[in-house]
């Protein structure tokens, strides 16, 4: 098996030193995304359009790695304050309505451009 590295036109540009994401074989990795607008690098304000653009983010990176969320298998999910749990799981449920991935949700005490949710997964291909 080959590493592949997947860039997504579609996603913000990475704001470390990473890829948006990593092909191995029939898996899919893809880097935590942040909810930036990948056009003009703002950050909706309340954590339900933060959660939105985190996930269409991650879908962006998935779909330019010929995945899909239906696929995902795995996601970890980081916010900054654990409040804002039931919120974030309102919106993360209308992308994973049947079969939804393994999952892990963590409170930390900062993430990049001090957003308030960021999320990472592991995708079939």
């Amino acid at each position: 098996m080959k590493k592949e590295t997947v860039f997504a036109p579609d996603a913000p540009a990475a704001v470390g030193p990473y890829s948006h994401g990593v092909k191995w074989g029939n898996l899919l990795f893809v880097s935590g995304q942040i909810p930036a607008d990948p056009e003009t690098g703002e950050v909706p304000e309340n954590i339900e359009d933060q959660t939105h653009m985190a996930i269409k983010n991650v879908e962006a990176v998935l779909r330019a790695g010929g995945s899909s969320l239906d696929k995902v298998l795995k996601a970890t999910v980081f916010i900054t304050d654990m409040d804002n749990f039931g919120a974030i799981n309102e919106v993360y449920a209308q992308y994973f309505k049947e079969d939804p991935p393994a999952r892990l949700c963590v409170q930390v005490s900062r993430l990049p451009k001090d957003v308030d949710v960021e999320i990472e997964a592991i995708a079939a291909v």
